[in-house]
């Protein structure tokens, strides 16, 4: 009996069955990233802004409330406002009076100060009021900034996957596209195996991930083309990794030093730094992939980072407008027609959002200058001297932040420039490298440049002066000191009980020294070798306490041990026995006992005793062509025939 059923399939059939959804991003996509690479469409820059930095440091170190206003003055300007401030409409193109009238409440902190013959900054109450002795100084808001970036670099992985670049005293650029991938792998495994065939152009698997929570960040709408409905794909979720470490990083600043930042999170450092000015004070704004037109659309050009100044005015001259919106519709054709072939592509990929430049973690400072412009003028060199002499102080206290006290990085050259009405005099001098490097060298070497230009003439008045130090290199490393090769103290007592027990261990004593040998280098040599063929009284042991003396049984005449080409044969691999001499010595002294030999071959041979020609046995050549002429070209070939031709080897015939 046999019975029939239906098929029941496990699963429907469907067209698509069995059919992946794939992304559009591959494995050599993800491969990219974990190296950083800058043509990776799934990278993650990130730009940190600090807010109103100069104000935050100084409500910071005052201890004012965040809701107070408060802005920062130098002489009857203003060069920084908090945002409480702003509120009232204040900016930095208003005086300290206007400020005043605007906002009654406003705290005005001057910067501080370098006093005409201070060797320190400090903050002066009345220093607006001397802007012909006083100077400038910004070394606060640099301190304050390093401490900022070593916080940043402390939350983040250690180098090489931290990449850090420090782009001015209140911003910093991230790119985060190595630590993202090492949170992609562990958090989705489907993408951490081999590419399927070992074929890196495979495409990933679409994420599984179907609703993405942004949290509190400010999302930039989509392209027209783009709904929120679409499904993300890996370049959303490594955007959605990297916000997350933004947010981290900004926290920790917030809670250590208590200053607050803004951010702007996008595939490049362009559109990053775009996207941090977005959404301010204490806010981060995502510029995904897929919104990167809709953002560029809103701004002017001229505020893309290098198309402002005499570039983008060029462009606007020739175009018309400073709108990206309206710049897109001009063809690459037109660009290069008048902006020539390289300006004209890169304006064309810029302001459609297309940036290669990488996050460069070796920016380090190339110079750095010391200026004052005098109002009234100077006009005397006594007074040159002691802005110098701030200049010099200046300069250093930032140098000796760069590691030259370490002697990590140092300049190498030093530049004074001078006014004088309309004329700008220069003078240059390098800085000597073969000694440490300190204010007074500089200082010394700064008068000598001005005492140049005062020797040239029309020195006075001057109106402004600067200096400056450049050429920076970077010093030796992994070299020590001698002290580094030195052993002191009670190491050295040590080591000292520990050599003389083991002398005494070994019944060796300390060699006497030797009286002065009043007869010619050649006679001292030879007293120094000569103990061990009977010429000298002195013990081979006292001679040489570093070649182990010759043992009790064993005459220095004795016959040795033959090896099976009836040589002499060595008491072991560190040592040789000379076959004129028969003495084991060590090996490390071959050269200097065939030298010996040499040497007595030379005194025999002046004294006129020919017997003496131990040299040819033990190998040695005579080092000057006297000493060959002095032993005579028939002594020469009976060494010569006296010696065994090695095996593959001929000799050859002379003459």
């Amino acid at each position: 009996m046999s019975s029939s059923q239906h098929f029941i399939p496990s699963s429907p059939i469907s067209p698509s069955a069995g059919h992946l959804r794939k992304s559009k991003f591959t494995f050599k996509h993800l491969s990219q990233l974990a190296l950083s690479s800058a043509v990776c469409p799934l990278r993650v820059i990130a730009h940190i802004d600090l807010d109103a930095f100069y104000a935050q440091c100084e409500g910071v170190r005052l201890g004012i409330a965040e809701d107070q206003p408060l802005a920062v003055q130098q002489w009857q300007g203003l060069i920084a406002i908090n945002y409480p401030a702003r509120k009232f409409g204040l900016s930095r193109f208003i005086d300290i009076s206007e400020a005043k009238k605007l906002c009654p409440s406003i705290i005005l902190q001057h910067v501080a100060t370098w006093r005409e013959g201070d060797a320190k900054w400090a903050y002066h109450e009345d220093a607006f009021a001397h802007i012909a002795t006083h100077k400038v100084s910004l070394d606060p808001y640099r301190l304050e900034s390093r401490r900022i970036l070593s916080t940043i670099k402390d939350v983040l992985p250690a180098a090489p996957v931290q990449r850090v670049e420090k782009a001015s005293v209140d911003e910093v650029f991230l790119d985060l596209s190595a630590q993202i991938h090492s949170i992609l792998l562990e958090r989705y495994p489907e993408i951490s195996g081999p590419a399927p065939y070992d074929d890196p152009a495979e495409s990933l698997p679409r994420p599984p991930t179907t609703a993405l929570d942004w949290n509190t960040d400010a999302l930039v709408d989509l392209d027209n083309h783009e709904t929120e409905d679409d499904d993300p794909d890996w370049d959303d979720i490594a955007m959605l990794v990297g916000s997350d470490i933004v947010r981290s990083v900004r926290a920790a600043i917030r809670e250590r030093l208590k200053y607050t930042c803004s951010a702007g999170i996008a595939r490049n450092k362009m559109i990053a730094k775009l996207g941090s000015a977005h959404k301010k004070p204490n806010q981060q704004t995502i510029v995904r992939n897929r919104a990167v037109q809709q953002f560029m659309g809103g701004f002017k050009f001229t505020k893309i980072r290098n198309l402002g100044g005499k570039l983008g005015e060029y462009v606007v001259a020739k175009f018309g407008t400073e709108e990206v919106k309206e710049l897109l519709d001009v063809s690459l054709p037109q660009l290069k027609s008048k902006l020539g072939d390289d300006t004209g592509s890169w304006v064309y990929e810029i302001i459609r959002g297309e940036d290669s430049s990488e996050v460069n973690s070796r920016t380090q400072i190339k110079s750095m200058l010391s200026a004052k412009s005098f109002r009234p003028t100077i006009n005397s060199s006594d007074q040159a001297v002691k802005w110098l002499r701030i200049f010099v102080a200046d300069i250093f206290s930032r140098l000796v932040e760069e590691g030259v006290l370490e002697n990590k990085r140092r300049p190498k050259t030093i530049n004074l420039h001078h006014r004088q009405g309309g004329q700008m005099r220069s003078r240059q001098a390098p800085i000597p490298s073969g000694r440490p490097l300190d204010e007074n060298v500089l200082f010394e070497i700064a008068k000598n440049l001005l005492g140049q230009i005062i020797v040239d003439g029309r020195a006075w008045p001057c109106a402004n002066l600067q200096l400056s130090v450049g050429g920076f290199e970077e010093g030796p490393t992994g070299n020590r000191g001698i002290g580094g090769f030195l052993v002191r103290g009670e190491e050295a007592k040590a080591m000292k009980r520990e050599s003389e027990d083991h002398a005494s261990e070994h019944g060796e004593t300390r060699a006497e020294k030797r009286p002065k040998n009043e007869h010619g280098a050649i006679q001292r040599f030879l007293s120094r070798q000569g103990t061990s063929h009977g010429d000298n009284d002195e013990d081979i042991s006292s001679t040489h306490s570093n070649m182990p003396p010759i043992p009790p049984d064993v005459s220095s005449d004795a016959q040795q041990p033959e090896c099976d080409d009836g040589h002499p044969q060595p008491a072991s691999s560190d040592t040789f026995i000379c076959s004129e001499c028969q003495n084991i010595l060590p090996l490390m002294r071959r050269e200097e006992h065939k030298d010996w030999h040499f040497a007595k071959s030379i005194v025999a041979a002046e004294k006129g005793d020919p017997s003496h020609q131990a040299w040819t046995a033990c190998g040695a050549r005579p080092k000057t062509p006297t000493a060959t002429r002095t032993l005579g070209a028939s002594k020469v070939s009976a060494g010569h025939s006296q010696k065994k031709v090695a095996k593959g080897q001929s000799r050859l015939a002379f003459g």
